[in-house]
């Protein structure tokens, strides 16, 4: 998604970061930092090229000279006939005293916008409790439940969603965007005009998305005062906002439908039949997401539901519901069999570790998915989750990961593991960038796309800035003795501290483990500017 603009390219100048692709399974991923500058065309946003012997003042103007190019902020370049000879180009810095650098942008591939409000409000509730007491009345808020006389809801237009409600999904938008988020994948209720209000606010903001409007009409665990009305409405409704994406924006650059039966308990298998064939409809076919295997009790509550079906997996691959193009969010309970069902259906696994634990869910076990080759990403799942942050997810997935070995399950599926295989669970510090970057694409299935700073990639990036290193020549005693200010322009940007003595790998486990949206300074989708922190 490019922008109209007086100059051909944006030509980004400093450090880029960002995950390799992996050569072969089994492979782990590598932080990869290149110095000198990259361009991004305005008229598509994609990447058009870079030249790392560009990476001082002689080598950039080099590139300049050789390129034809004058930047268009050149006082130089107001004369006519030098604009008339050379290609403008906009030039963009990360500034290195500041230890700036452009990063991929995250990718959320399992957030429910509506319960934004709810973040961190879990209390001490498990899954199935928790959907009761605050997931269910704040969602049924979005709109009016439909009228059994009327049939399928007849108002679809973004404006007839409540102010409350708008007010909501134009937050969550603005602060996932604030913590470097760039595409996700977003569950939000059961009313076509909030769900179409979703749409339009992320294709106004310049947030990539995927656009779910959740299917539930199973009375037998929907609440009487949420739900569709029958297997019938729930697939009439779903289509009325698939036409609503699809005329907002036709060509899908930015805003994607997404079918989404909430869960198999909350669907009747009529609707499950009904939502499976739907997608299937479309070429190439749409998307779906829904949740898996998240907690044990919801497990026991499919096989009551579901007595037919060997698996909760069985479920969804009855009902056509698990293709290439499937998310299934948690799946922390998982058996071998089903995951084996998940890998030859190449369907993908939204982890979302912060989730997991604050309901008590328990730990996903990543480190099998991927050595089995299932695709994996990172999710917030807020509200589970109690942060928009894919930052934060990323440090969960390190940590719970480092939990993972002392379980009983993990010692009980590994009994002999090999010395030079302790510790093989852990998730490092660029596995889980790679799942918040690489990985999220792959499960979107963008890995063309975006993830990365690949040629003819989409420039979905952040600008991350960590600050300089804080202090004066006299150091602070002879500051204050001598009333010596420090240096204003150098210092911490968040909670990173930094002291002059990191590599750039420790710089970036520093973010990793310290960051948060203060460090995010500027984002940009497909080309074009969508936040700036001043």
């Amino acid at each position: 998604m490019g922008s109209t603009t007086d100059h051909a390219f944006n030509v980004y100048r400093g450090t880029f970061i960002q995950l390799s692709r992996l050569p072969a399974s089994g492979s782990k991923p590598e932080l990869c930092r290149d110095k000198g500058a990259l361009w991004v065309s305005t008229a598509d946003g994609r990447i058009k090229g870079w030249d790392w012997k560009a990476h001082d003042d002689n080598g950039f103007e080099d590139l300049m000279t050789r390129s034809r190019w004058v930047d268009l902020d050149d006082v130089e370049a107001t004369d006519v006939k030098f604009h008339s000879a050379k290609t403008k180009v906009k030039v963009i810095r990360a500034d290195e005293e500041r230890n700036e650098f452009f990063f991929p942008g995250f990718i959320d591939t399992h957030i429910h916008a509506p319960q934004y409000p709810n973040a961190g409000l879990f209390g001490s509730s498990t899954l199935l409790d928790w959907l009761e007491t605050y997931t269910f009345p704040v969602e049924s808020g979005f709109g009016a439940q439909p009228d059994p006389k009327a049939g399928l809801q007849t108002q679809t237009k973004p404006n007839d969603t409540p102010i409350s409600g708008q007010n909501i999904y134009n937050q969550v938008i603005a602060r996932t965007l604030s913590h470097g988020t760039t595409c996700a994948s977003y569950f939000a209720t059961i009313h076509i005009p909030a769900t179409n209000a979703l749409a339009a606010l992320c294709h106004a903001r310049g947030q990539r998305a995927f656009i779910g409007r959740v299917c539930m009409d199973n009375p037998k665990f929907c609440p009487k005062y949420y739900r569709d009305l029958s297997p019938d409405d729930s697939v009439a409704a779903t289509r009325e906002t698939i036409k609503f994406v699809h005329e907002l924006d036709p060509s899908g650059q930015l805003v994607r439908p997404i079918v989404t039966p909430r869960f198999a308990p909350t669907c009747s298998e009529a609707a499950l039949q009904g939502l499976g064939k739907l997608a299937a409809e479309f070429d190439p076919p749409l998307h779906i997401q829904t949740h898996i295997s998240e907690n044990r009790n919801e497990v026991d509550l499919v096989k009551e539901l579901f007595p037919e079906a060997d698996s909760y997996t069985g479920v969804y691959e009855k009902h056509n519901l698990l293709t290439p193009r499937t998310i299934l969010a948690h799946a922390v309970h998982l058996t071998p069999e089903e995951r084996k069902l998940v890998r030859a259906r190449d369907s993908k696994i939204s982890h979302c570790p912060a989730s997991n634990s604050a309901l008590g869910s328990g730990i996903c076990p990543v480190r099998t998915f991927i050595d089995e080759g299932i695709t994996v990403g990172l999710g917030t799942d807020v509200s589970g989750g109690y942060s928009p942050s894919i930052l934060e997810a990323a440090r969960q997935a390190c940590l719970v990961s480092r939990l993972l070995g002392h379980t009983a399950q993990w010692k009980e599926d590994h009994p002999c593991v090999d010395k030079k295989d302790e510790g093989r669970e852990k998730i490092s510090v660029a596995e889980s960038l790679y799942l918040a970057t690489r990985g999220g694409a792959a499960v979107v299935d963008m890995a063309q796309d975006i993830g990365g700073f690949d040629m003819e990639m989409l420039w979905d990036v952040q600008l991350i800035q960590l600050g300089g290193v804080k202090g004066t020549e006299q150091g602070p005693l002879g500051s204050v003795c001598n009333g010596v200010k420090d240096n204003v322009n150098a210092g911490p940007v968040g909670n990173v501290d930094l002291f002059g003595t990191e590599t750039w790998e420790e710089k970036i486990e520093k973010w990793v483990w310290s960051g948060d949206d203060r460090n995010v300074k500027a984002v940009w989708v497909g080309g074009r500017l969508v936040h700036t922190r001043g």
